[in-house]
């Protein structure tokens, strides 16, 4: 046997060295050295866990345990085979035949050996999503689903929720009451079709990307045989990014390792932020009650963050109600306090975050090592406008842009004929939306109007045919309607979204109460607008291709700013960070308060804080503009509240910081309903009434402001305050 690499130092990994990382340090070495029994590493943020993994694979092979003997369980294939190839520069080229691969991946190669025990052949065929939902469709078709006269859910929708429900372990029952509660009336049809879609596939010989996880998880559990085999071949198992595992796999790892537990786990309980996925926090937490005995070992030091800005990403978790205490440190000199930056509004937050990105610039950080991090796509709307107009390169990752997605677009068609009325791509998308009118009808309307100065004018006298007239009067009196003199863009978006609803819901049944939160954004951002056409230009404007800040010609032409969702930003870091809109009810949103969310909140929180290196930037605005046009005073983030002042620099906004928000009782935890007399001059609303607003949906009455407002929680959308002169409200028993 070769000469130990442990014989005098730690590993030293030349071709990975970077920064003096090239040595691993006691903790890594701990981890990389104990490979009896069930071992848990918890490893913070930037603390090296790849490169403990690499050195444990190169240290096992190393000391005699097989190659094949060693299997490490990943969540992409790529971060298998660097693993395996990173560690086979550190031992030889037998770490090439360690087992390595995805839980997908794995589960695949077993079944086609062993899957006989369960009465799989060899060959079955794996189905791709577009097959799978292609199944789907047939078995809508055949079933004769439509003969209820309702849009049934697409097939995407119903493969979403078949997959759901597997990894979160969950029954479409629940899955459908908790998250797509618009499509309950089709809760027994979609039993029918799950049925139906299990037998086709057992019929003929297929599995979908859900069923090799569900499979080798029964062929572990109801095969002893296989079990056996399976464990006896694999002695030492290693997985990956633990905390992102859901229950199958949990299962998977504790069915594999059952033997003889030389199992360790790698991850980080405070990045645990993909349960809309599936991926279960208790995992990780219960991994020592699952395997007795577990040593628990921390990785702390962090090779790519300042001290300073540690020094807050440690504040933001320390305050989770359950987790592995730890304390992220850095031998990194240098670095400034992050700052929390309070802005009067959303415009003047985007200026504030490109005028600080621009100082960045100037200081030799290029515009590709800088991210603007959001909770959610739309957070970055306004954003992406003021980018535009300042002619900055960005790219948007997580989200769409505001003008790509198909809704809306359809509005922006409305309100840009308005500005243009000879636009004849917005004509033909509006033209589109009636029932009974294709291509062809669009382009013959088109076409006659198209030399017409006014087509507007021109379309009132255009016969329409029998079976779209109806429709296409509608659409021309709702246009007609927005040329009255004194209209704001907002109001020429609420007349627009009369007309639009219901065609948006018809458009969308699947998803419309996701997208109508864009729409809800589109409003507030046209509340800040004086006039439609500057709104017009704002979000049409493109820079060319190739300048980059004040024009100047880039050296790169993919040198472009990062905007990105936090989820989308894990596993990635850059030297600055901004995370924009941390108001009170954005991050973390209202309706986390109301579930068991708010703690993944907090660990999105410390994720986008922990990918900046050297400058981290917070922001919020004061004053965010309601859906209904009223300005309502915002303030920071809870999150933000519980950072010591002492951590940060917040210029000017000393006044503004609450306290954090108590444990036992939320900023929005609804009280309970007090009884009032109904306000004089509004005598048909009292708090703790339930009512239906035609856009946010079911909400209840939490305070009566005056004779004509109140203040009502809805659970999608938060507080809002609304005049009830201009508002439809339903009360309902």
């Amino acid at each position: 046997m070769q000469q130990s690499l442990f014989s005098d130092t730690p590993f030293r990994d030349g071709k990975n060295k970077k920064d003096g990382q090239g040595e691993l340090n006691p903790s890594q070495y701990e981890a990389v050295t104990s490979i009896k029994g069930p071992v848990l590493v918890i490893a913070g943020a930037g603390t090296g866990k790849t490169r403990t993994l690499v050195h444990r694979t190169a240290h096992l092979v190393q000391t005699g345990i097989p190659p094949e003997n060693i299997l490490l369980l990943t969540f992409t294939r790529k971060a298998s085979m660097e693993m395996i190839r990173r560690a086979s520069l550190l031992m030889d080229e037998s770490c090439h035949r360690v087992a390595g691969g995805t839980f997908h991946a794995m589960a695949n190669m077993l079944l086609r050996r062993f899957g006989h025990h369960l009465g799989f052949e060899r060959n079955f065929t794996i189905l791709d999503r577009p097959d799978a939902e292609s199944i789907i469709n047939l078995l809508k078709s055949s079933l004769d689903l439509s003969r209820t006269g309702k849009r049934f859910p697409s097939k995407r929708i119903i493969m979403d929720i078949f997959s759901k429900s597997v990894n979160k372990s969950m029954p479409i029952d629940e899955l459908l009451e908790g998250q797509y509660g618009h499509l309950i009336n089709f809760l027994d049809d979609l039993h029918l079709i799950q049925k139906h879609y299990g037998k086709f596939k057992l019929e003929h010989g297929l599995m979908d990307y859900d069923d090799l996880l569900v499979n080798w998880q029964r062929l572990l559990a109801e095969s002893p045989e296989a079990r056996e085999a399976i464990s006896s071949r694999f002695t030492h198992v290693m997985v990956d990014e633990y905390q992102d595992t859901n229950l199958i796999q949990a299962d998977i790892v504790r069915l594999i390792a059952d033997r003889l537990n030389n199992i360790m786990v790698v991850g980080d309980d405070s990045q645990s932020i993909y349960s809309f996925r599936g991926a279960d926090f208790r995992n990780i937490m219960d991994f020592p009650r699952t395997f007795p005995n577990a040593k628990l070992i921390k990785l702390e030091e962090n090779y790519r963050s300042s001290q300073a800005i540690l020094s807050v990403t440690n504040s933001i978790i320390e305050k989770a109600a359950e987790k592995y205490t730890k304390k992220l440190f850095s031998r990194i000199e240098g670095g400034v306090k992050p700052i929390i930056y309070a802005a009067s509004n959303d415009t003047t937050q985007a200026r504030y975050v490109i005028g600080k990105i621009q100082d960045l610039m100037d200081e030799g950080i290029p515009l590709t090592e800088i991210a603007v991090l959001f909770r959610s796509g739309f957070h970055s709307y306004k954003l992406e406008m003021e980018l535009t107009n300042n002619r900055i390169n960005f790219e948007k990752r997580g989200g769409m842009k505001l003008t790509e997605s198909s809704h809306i677009k359809d509005v922006l068609s409305f309100l840009r004929i308005l500005t243009n009325p000879k636009d004849n791509i917005s004509w033909n998308r509006l033209l589109l939306m009636l029932d009974k009118v294709g291509p062809k009808t669009a382009e013959k309307v088109l076409e006659n109007i198209k030399s017409a100065d006014d087509p507007l004018e021109a379309l009132l006298n255009y016969p329409a045919g029998k079976s779209w007239k109806q429709g296409f009067e509608s659409l021309l009196k709702m246009l007609l309607s927005l040329r009255e003199p004194g209209l704001t863009p907002v109001d020429l978006f609420d007349r627009v979204m009369e007309y639009y609803d219901p065609l948006f819901k018809k458009i969308f049944p699947d998803d419309y109460p996701r997208r109508s939160r864009d729409l809800e954004q589109l409003r507030v951002i046209l509340a800040g607008y004086h006039d439609l056409r500057s709104f017009i230009d704002d979000t049409t404007l493109d820079p060319p291709e190739n300048i980059g800040k004040s024009g100047d010609p880039l050296s790169n032409p993919t040198d472009r700013l990062v905007l990105s969702t936090i989820h989308s930003a894990k596993g990635l870091e850059w030297d600055a960070v901004f995370v924009i809109h941390l108001a009170e009810g954005k991050f973390p949103p209202a309706r986390a308060f109301l579930s068991d969310q708010l703690e993944e909140e907090r660990r999105l929180m410390y994720v986008a804080a922990t990918r900046a290196k050297r400058r981290l930037f917070f922001t919020y605005p004061r004053e965010v503009m309601s859906a209904d046009f009223m300005s309502v005073n915002s303030a920071m983030s809870p999150f933000l509240s519980e950072i010591p002042p002492v951590l940060v620099n917040s210029p000017g906004i000393h006044s503004s910081r609450r306290p954090a928000i108590p444990r036992e009782k939320t900023l929005f935890q609804k009280d309970k309903p007090k009884s009032a007399k109904p306000t004089p001059g509004q005598t048909s609303f009292c708090p703790g009434m339930r009512v239906r607003h035609p856009f946010f949906g079911e909400g209840s009455i939490q305070a009566v402001k005056g004779p004509k407002t109140v203040e009502i929680f809805f659970p999608r959308h938060g507080k809002k305050t609304l005049r009830t002169d201009y508002t439809k409200l339903e009360i309902l028993e």
